[in-house]
């Protein structure tokens, strides 16, 4: 039997109304020598049942009842046997509404020539992408040297060797790191992992990526993604900070937020701050990333340092969602490559002196 070359990766749960078109997005970009893995978690049977009924060019392979998390979904599609020949593998969102097969074929083609990973560079909405637009850009960027418009984005590629490398070093991840990298902090993992093989690519496109909301999922999103974060990024050393202009620009999507909705989100950040906190106005964002992650090169656990910075990140979309709402989007672009700076700057600065 000849193996296949190219394989996509599709985890779910619950998405019985967009895996059929994202299964289809994903066909249209492999060549038939290709597989699609389907990484199920669902409570019932009909996301499953659609993935099956979905005709496809490509062979299928079907992980179902998979242990619940993203990242264990990916990770458990990666060390399938099935894979083992593939020389490239996508990995896709499956709660997207509208899948481009253009995309996914655009990453397959980076990876397939000098690029180690290829990633999505979508515009999200200016109320959206406050982990990726407030923490991990820059600090990925001030750490690696890897400005990656959107670096938790979930629609990427990965060459063979960075599959291996991703699998062989989950494998040996610190006990409190593994939980967090079997949820949502498998996006940097993959990232800051594969970063150290080759060349990073982004690929860009002009449409807001269409998908289930996050902010809903902020606490458990940032207690999983922010350890993985400051863990990879900690014994690193800085680079020499950009201006603003040299930065790829931030791309903050216009749309008007309904008033009652914005409010329901300023009061779910307000009553998810711990209890009695006071914010140290003398230590302003995006001072309190440093401190996390000179915490972690000095030995704290990145659990333990990602809570110290939880108030402090609360705080920030707050202010964040307050004032950008009044801003034009050229605004919002510019106060976010200033924080970017900032923040690099200032890491730049405490990794000279640690």
């Amino acid at each position: 039997m000849t193996l296949p070359f190219t394989a996509a990766i599709l985890p779910s749960r619950n998405e019985p109304t967009t895996i059929a078109a994202v299964t289809t997005a994903a066909d249209q970009a492999m060549g038939e020598q290709s597989i699609i893995v389907h990484a199920d978690s669902s409570d019932a049977p009909d996301t499953a049942a659609r993935f099956a009924s979905t005709p496809t060019r490509a062979r299928k392979v079907a992980l179902t009842g998979l242990r619940r998390g993203k990242g264990a979904q990916i990770l458990a599609a990666l060390r399938h046997p099935e894979l083992a020949g593939t020389e490239a593998v996508l990995i896709a969102d499956t709660d997207t509404r509208t899948p481009d097969p253009a995309l996914y074929r655009a990453l397959l083609d980076q990876v397939r020539g000098q690029a180690a990973f290829a990633i999505a560079d979508y515009p999200r909405h200016w109320d959206e992408a406050n982990l990726t637009n407030h923490l991990a850009r820059p600090l990925i960027a001030a750490t690696t040297g890897h400005d990656v418009p959107q670096p938790l984005a979930g629609d990427l590629a990965l060459t063979r060797r960075a599959r291996d490398t991703v699998t062989r070093t989950a494998a040996a991840l610190p006990p409190d790191l593994a939980p967090c990298v079997d949820g949502y902090g498998i996006d940097a993992f993959l990232l800051l992992t594969a970063a150290g093989l080759g060349p990073v690519a982004s690929v860009r496109t002009d449409e807001p990526k269409r998908h289930a909301a996050s902010f809903p999922h902020l606490a458990v999103i940032f207690r999983q993604a922010v350890p993985v974060l400051l863990h990879l990024t900690a014994r690193r050393t800085p680079t020499p900070a950009p201006t603003p202009d040299s930065l790829s620009a931030y791309r903050t999507d216009d749309r008007v937020l309904a008033p009652d909705r914005l409010t329901g989100m300023l009061t779910t950040l307000e009553n998810l701050t711990p209890g009695r906190h006071r914010y140290d106005d003398e230590r302003p964002w995006p001072l309190p990333v440093v401190d996390a992650w000179r915490a972690v090169n000095s030995g704290t656990p990145p659990t333990e340092a990602a809570a110290g910075l939880w108030p402090h990140y609360l705080r920030r979309v707050h202010d964040w969602l307050t004032c950008a709402q009044h801003a034009t989007a050229q605004h919002r672009a510019v106060q976010l490559a200033a924080a970017h700076v900032g923040l690099h700057t200032d890491l730049t600065s405490a990794g000279a002196s640690k």
